[in-house]
């Protein structure tokens, strides 16, 4: 501990070479803590509350191919199942007939009568939801969604078909609450019936989402829904609603692999700013080890404060890194998801453990060999090197 003061001086001596180091090491610890934090959120995290007992059956070749109505009565049989609802995505244009951003937020059809019923954690005053229920054109939306789009009780709400030739003419019946989902719009499904109907289309579905009464029943209603329509003309996959979010990164690829290797590569390039760095600070200082080893210096205590130095420049640089991180993951919480885990977006301990523990790791990988040569040189060499 005596030997911190000492420590710091030196690591900062070069200050124009520190502030870069430090810089670069803080950017790219950002960048590695936003990842690694999304990739926790993806692959280690738990379902929120109300999440855990919901299951989604798609068509088991994508979730693009569609379903007969008819499965949900068969699959409200199953026991286990408490509630299942038929719900379909929509789509479509709101506002503009082009790819905006600004306008784009999910639209679904859903059994109004249940649709509470399966998302229990909703929170809405009960006269709007029985204008929702009761009016065939009307709509619910989040109270994320109403914030953004502006959205009040009785507004309009046009949306032309995109992938449904259908177009619809809403009324805002309801606002919503949900601690974990409150950026969708959501209609009756028997608008979107009569539209099927208007166009000579057979009623389908493109998913069911169950309501399980108790996690303990969870695997046996998958295994037992999937196996009645094995050898339907529509065969299923059920899994749970966390699982059936996830999918959607499909379409991206393997997403684990992806951000796996780029945390793979940004590591790497921390590692060969730092070693960088400490090569040439320990080159720059030969002379000063002999000097260091005349007053009495052991090879272990030089050798300390130097691997010292190039944590403690790791340390600063992970610092503003992880505050960097942690900003950044603030405003991707506020972006439009691409799945849902991305709205608790976030440096949990662990994810922060792991961070400086690989901080720490790199500050001593990156300055080990040129400080243990430097340490190892004796006397008269290092009093006798010139650089």
């Amino acid at each position: 501990m005596r030997f911190l003061p000492l420590i710091f001086k030196n690591a900062l001596r070069n200050r124009r070479r520190s502030f870069l180091t430090i810089s670069s090491l803080a950017l790219s610890i950002c960048l590695l803590g936003v990842l690694t934090a999304l990739y926790a959120a993806l692959f280690h995290s738990s379902p929120p509350p109300g999440q855990e007992l919901r299951l989604v059956t798609r068509h088991k070749v994508s979730i693009t191919n569609v379903m007969p109505t008819w499965y949900k009565e068969k699959i409200r049989a199953v026991p286990g199942v408490k509630e299942v609802i038929i719900w379909q995505w929509f789509g479509g244009w709101y506002k503009t007939e082009e790819r905006d951003r600004q306008f784009f937020f999910p639209r679904m059809a859903a059994e109004a009568d249940r649709l509470f019923a399966v998302y229990p954690e909703w929170v809405i005053p009960e006269d709007q939801k029985k204008a929702f229920q009761a009016d065939q054109t009307g709509c619910i939306v989040g109270a994320d969604l109403a914030k953004a789009q502006g959205f009040k009780i009785g507004d309009r709400i046009n949306i032309k078909g995109s992938f449904f030739p259908i177009n619809l003419e809403l009324t805002v019946r309801g606002i919503y609450h949900s601690p974990h989902e409150s950026d969708s719009l959501w209609f009756q499904f028997k608008y979107l019936e009569q539209g099927f109907e208007s166009l000579g289309w057979p009623n389908f579905a493109g998913t069911f989402t169950m309501l399980a009464e108790s996690p303990e029943a969870i695997p046996g209603i998958m295994r037992t829904v999937d196996a009645m329509f094995a050898n339907a003309e529509a065969p299923t996959k059920t899994e749970t609603e966390y699982a059936f979010g996830l999918s959607f990164l499909a379409f991206l690829g393997n997403v684990k692999m992806i951000l796996l290797s780029i945390c793979g590569a940004v590591t790497f390039t921390i590692l060969l700013v730092a070693a960088n760095t400490m090569a040439m600070s320990v080159r720059e200082r030969v002379r000063e080890v002999g000097v260091l080893k005349t007053l009495g210096f052991t090879q272990e205590k030089i050798l300390g404060i130097l691997l010292g130095e190039s944590m403690a420049i790791s340390l600063i640089g992970a610092g503003i890194g992880l505050v960097m991180a942690q900003g950044l993951c603030l405003v991707l919480r506020q972006a439009p998801p691409i799945v849902q885990q991305t709205k608790t977006l976030t440096i949990e301990p662990g994810v922060l453990a792991i961070l400086i523990g690989v901080s720490l790791v790199l500050g001593v990988a990156s300055c080990i060999v040129p400080a243990w040569s430097a340490a190892r040189t004796s006397i008269l060499d290092a009093l006798r090197f010139t650089d």
